[in-house]
This record gives C-alpha cells, sequence and structure tokens, in this order.
C-alpha cells in the first residue's frame, strides 16, 4: 500500500487534461487535475519556442543517440582509432552540407539580421571543419583515400540539401516559392532540418563534460569534447533555435506541422547515422547483445504505480469508491451495503492523513544511526521487516474501514483501460514481449490492491503476456466485498515473490534479471536483481538506500564506466548484491539501454 491520494502526487510525466478527462474521474478529482496539470503546463512552456517545443517532444530520440554502443564508446575513451576516423571523415560530409545549407538559408531570408546571423552560423561551420583537418591531421587520415562516404551519411546530407533546395515533402508545390516571403519559409525548413542535430550534439557534448574523468587530458577525444562542450557551440546551436524560432513566427499552422515532421526525420536520420558507425570491439550496450535464445533467459521485473503509473493506483481506487458510492440511506436490500459518498471520502482523507504521518515515523525509525560505510544487506532486510509490518498493519486498517466495499469489476476494468501510463513504458515492453527472437519474459510485482485493475491497464495496450503478482479484490459475483486477498504487500513479500518466480523457471538456461522500480518497497528486489533500476526520484528510497551503503548511479555515466573497463577478455559482469543502482529519468533510457535503438 501507498497511499498518495491526498499527498502532492510525485507526478513524472505531465498528461495533457484530455487524457486526464478520458478517465471519467468524478468531477471535483477532474477540476482539481485541469488546475494543477494547467498551471504546470503555462509554467513549463509559456516561454518555449518552437524549436524548445520539439526538442522536448522528440526527446526520446536524444536519448537512443545519446546511449547507441558508439556514442558510449566515445564517451569512455576507449573507442578503437579506426572507429574514431571514420566517425571523422564521414562527420566531414556532414559539416560540408550544414556549410551549404546555412548558405542557402542565407540567401533565403529577407532580413538583414537574420542573413548576418546564418552567415555568422557558417563561418562556425567552417571553423569546425578545421578542427576536423586537425585530427585528420593528427592522426594522419587521407579522406580521400580511406574511407568513402557511408549511406547513413548520405541518407541525412541529401535530406538536409534537398530541404534546403525547397524540395521538401508535403509542401504542395514549390514553383509557389519565388518571392521573399516564401522563401524565407524555406530558410525555416532548412534550419528545422538542421537545429536538431546542433542541439543534439551541445547535448552530448555536456553530457560528456559531465562525466567523472572527462576532464583528464589522458581522454584521447577530449579535444571532441571540449569543441562540443564549449560555450561557444553551445552559443551556436542556441542562435540555430533562435533564429528558427524567429523565421516561424508568420507561419501557418499546416507548415509548422511540416517543420515539425523535418524536425523528426533529422533526429532519426542522426540516430541512424551514429548507429551505423562500424565498432572494431565489443560494447556494453545494449544489454540484449549477444542474446541467444536457445541459451539465454532475460527476465525483466517492474514495480507498477508510478514506476509505469502516471498516479498511484490507490488514488483510482479511492476515485471509483467515491464516485460509485450512494448518495443517500436509500440502498437496495440485495446489493452490499455501502458507506455514503459523502463519508467515504472523510475516511480516505483521514486513512491517508494516518498512513502519511505512520510511514514518515517508520522510516525514520528503521534508519541507522550513522551512515554505513559499506553496503549491508542483511541489515538493511532486517530493517525493512519493520517497514513490512507497518504495511501489513495499514491494509488491515483499510479491509477493516469498508472503504473498499462494493466496488464493481467493469468499473475497476473500465479504470485500468484509460489509465495514464509513463510516456515510453508500453512501448519497451511490447518490445520485449512481442519479439520472437528474444526469450524473455516480464512480471510486474505491485503492492497494488487489485491486480484486476493492473491487468486491465496492460491488457488494452495489447499486453497480455505480462505475468502480474499483486493483491486481490475478494468479490461477490462482480461486486468487492472489501477484502483484500494479500499476496504482495511489503517490501519482503516482494523480494519473496522475486525469488520464487526464478526457482520456477522451468528452463536450464542462463538468466540474466532486471527490476525497474521507484519506491522503498521495490529496494530489495533493486538490489538482487543483476540490473536494478530506479525510475524517478524517490527520497525515501535514496535516503534509506544510502544510509544502508547503497550506491546510486546515473544510468548513462555508469554505463561509460563499465565500457571504459570493458575489453575483449572481459565480461559485463552484470551481478546482483552489487549495492550499486542504477537510476533514469525516463523509460526512453530502460529502452536504449536494455534493448538498443
Amino acid at each position: 500500500m501507498r497511499m498518495r491520494w491526498f499527498l502532492p502526487n510525485p507526478i513524472k510525466t505531465l498528461p495533457t487534461f484530455n487524457n486526464i478527462r478520458s478517465i471519467s474521474f468524478p468531477s471535483f478529482v477532474r477540476s482539481s487535475f485541469r488546475n494543477r496539470f494547467q498551471m504546470a503546463a503555462i509554467h513549463n512552456h509559456s516561454e518555449a519556442g518552437l524549436a524548445k517545443r520539439f526538442w522536448i517532444k522528440f526527446n526520446r530520440e536524444s536519448i537512443f543517440a545519446m546511449y547507441a554502443p558508439f556514442v558510449i564508446s566515445l564517451a569512455s575513451g576507449n573507442l578503437k582509432i579506426d572507429s574514431f576516423r571514420h566517425y571523422i571523415a564521414q562527420d566531414v560530409h556532414f559539416l560540408r552540407a550544414f556549410a551549404q545549407a546555412y548558405e542557402s538559408a542565407e540567401e533565403c531570408a529577407d532580413d538583414d539580421d537574420d542573413k548576418l546571423g546564418l552567415s555568422q552560423l557558417r563561418k562556425t561551420v567552417l571553423e569546425e571543419l578545421k578542427m576536423h583537418g586537425s585530427l585528420v591531421e593528427e592522426w594522419g587520415l587521407d579522406l580521400a583515400k580511406e574511407h568513402s562516404i557511408n549511406s547513413a551519411t548520405v541518407k541525412y546530407t541529401d535530406f538536409l540539401l534537398a530541404t534546403a533546395s525547397g524540395k521538401i515533402e508535403g509542401l504542395k508545390s514549390s514553383a509557389k516559392l519565388a518571392t521573399p516571403f516564401e522563401k524565407t519559409k524555406i530558410a525555416a525548413y532548412t534550419l528545422g532540418a538542421m537545429a536538431p542535430c546542433m542541439r543534439l550534439y551541445a547535448f552530448l557534448g555536456k553530457k560528456f563534460k559531465e562525466l567523472p574523468d572527462s576532464n583528464e587530458s589522458t581522454h584521447p577525444y577530449s579535444k571532441w569534447i571540449d569543441n562540443y562542450s564549449s560555450d561557444g557551440f553551445q552559443a551556436s546551436a542556441l542562435q540555430t533555435e533562435e533564429l528558427l524560432d524567429k523565421l516561424s513566427i508568420t507561419l501557418t499552422g499546416e507548415e509548422l506541422d511540416v517543420i515539425e515532421k523535418l524536425y523528426y526525420q533529422a533526429m532519426k536520420l542522426e540516430i541512424d547515422f551514429f548507429t551505423a558507425q562500424p565498432l572494431f570491439q565489443p560494447t556494453i550496450v545494449p544489454l540484449i547483445k549477444g542474446h541467444n535464445p536457445e541459451d539465454d533467459h532475460i527476465v525483466i521485473f517492474s514495480d507498477f504505480d508510478l514506476t509505469c503509473t502516471v498516479l498511484d493506483s490507490s488514488a483510482i481506487l479511492a476515485e471509483i469508491a467515491i464516485v460509485t458510492a450512494p448518495k443517500s440511506d436509500n440502498q437496495p436490500e440485495d446489493q452490499i451495503t455501502r458507506m455514503l459518498s459523502s463519508d467515504l471520502r472523510n475516511t480516505w482523507s483521514s486513512l491517508s492523513k494516518l498512513y502519511t504521518e505512520e510511514y514518515e515515523q517508520c522510516i525514520e525509525s528503521i534508519m541507522p544511526a550513522n551512515r554505513l560505510e559499506n553496503f549491508d544487506y542483511k541489515e538493511l532486510s532486517m530493517a525493512l521487516e519493520q517497514l513490512s509490518k507497518f504495511e501489513n498493519s495499514a491494509n488491515n486498517r483499510v479491509v477493516e474501514s469498508g472503504v473498499l466495499k462494493g466496488i464493481n469489476i467493469e468499473d475497476i476494468k473500465r479504470a485500468g483501460e484509460r489509465l495514464i501510463l509513463q510516456d515510453g513504458c508500453t512501448d519497451f515492453f511490447r518490445r520485449v514481449v512481442k519479439n520472437e527472437n528474444l526469450n524473455a519474459s516480464v512480471h510486474v510485482l505491485s503492492y497494488c490492491w487489485c491486480g484486476d485493475l493492473i491487468r486491465s491497464a496492460f491488457s488494452s495496450a495489447d499486453l497480455n503476456e505480462m505475468d502480474v503478482h499483486a493483491n486481490e479484490f475478494s468479490y461477490e459475483g462482480s461486486v468487492s466485498t472489501g477484502d483484500i486477498v494479500k499476496k504482495v504487500e511489503s517490501p519482503i513479500d516482494k523480494v519473496q515473490a522475486f525469488r520464487n518466480i526464478l526457482e520456477n523457471c522451468k528452463d536450464d538456461k542462463k538468466k540474466l534479471t532486471v527490476y525497474i522500480g521507484d519506491s522503498v518497497g521495490d529496494l530489495l528486489c533493486l538490489l538482487e536483481a543483476d540490473v536494478g533500476i530506479v525510475v524517478g526520484s524517490s527520497s525515501s528510497l535514496r535516503t534509506i538506500g544510502t544510509q544502508f551503503g547503497v550506491s546510486f548511479v546515473p544510468l548513462f555515466s555508469g554505463l561509460v564506466k563499465k565500457q571504459k573497463e570493458y575489453n575483449e577478455e572481459s565480461s559485463s559482469n552484470w551481478k546482483g548484491l552489487s549495492g550499486t543502482l542504477y537510476t533514469v529519468t525516463s523509460w526512453a533510457e530502460v529502452h536504449a539501454f536494455v534493448l538498443g535503438c
């Protein structure tokens, strides 16, 4: 149980109001959600220009680029020199196309300031080409002799130059682009195809610079990192975006849609460019690399509430109970007697307040007086047994209150079908369970009081293959009795279910386990899995884990470190109980790490 209904909701992905409205929550709940989400949207996006909105919208693609094996190897510094030489040779073709595209955009622009800005950006690209030239000279590379242009490079450069010449898919006619006003649109379209690449390189440069040891003079590719993380390049990326914003102000909705498509296409082509770079070494990513279905079995575990969902399931069940509860004492004699809606709301509020107070007290009581220097799983397990007793007591209190009595299973299923899941969650699971070449299974371990809600949520996304391990409502016919069939209600229950699933796997294949979770209740499972991935930013999870010696490492930097130590003789060495958990901010990172692009 994690009763967060009346608490500030730790929502990691803001849904649109249209999505919230489709859940058919009570009107007072819809109003509250609408106000909160609209204010958040206003705060976050009111001043965002077109380029920034597109970057946010296509963040998934930037993550896939960041987790490409070539990029991880480059960041680690152990990328083989032959791979880097090939990349530089291809990037030279890119930069030449960029310089030509900036020149074309300058010719199309009508405003003198815009022309000057585009001219400056072109000069910056020419300077970048000189930097590449110094790298070529440093490693004795003959571009003409050693490296022909590859297909991924050709696809992007052809796309960019076609856009710069006005040959754009979706435009009704390029013959009408003769007037200065119409030609300015071509400049906007061209920048729409260039801005994502500039921003992506600026993003990667900063990410590399933030890594531990990135400033070491021994990093063989420090010049590349210094260039793309520099204030100068960051300013060039921003200038490109600002020019795109300015040139797009007068465009129609249809024309802005064209720019969005160009932006997205450019991002996809950049990912293809990175994945097309040849590698002459083993890589740590993706996790399924080298997977052999005949010998290997990947077992993926995931929490549900606030790991997969935007809202905690107790909030959903509370809303169903309140909206369907009777408003008066005139209740049919042949139905389960229920609490009145107003009384139910007050009871829920009291239960939630009491849960919060006691939970905080319990967390405080199990913390060691001093932070442990070394990871101690046994001590942590003993401490979490106290939390397990608390969770059991809290669930008993909910059952005894009768607040879960009289909920119709059809209402639960409808709520599950409309449940908002985290962006990228279902896509990841679908790629796992629908892949016939991947011997993998997915298990959902949840404190949720009602497994039917979870099954309905995943079934609506065509994910019937996933195994759900949760508590269940007790029913008389199709109506809940108020009792809970308790199966998973504590950290101890979860880790025992985790172990039982692995013990019951009826094969002798080599298993690799991944656990994805967000809360203290997931902590033991996260640590026992070969790879434990923490979604979100639960303060209690990190506080408790840190006090017991657990290390929380951003997944990207953790992979770069592992790649740095990785060679032909070593293994990936993913093993449970290492005391290290990896943190991510989105399901895109999970997807990119486990499955690749």
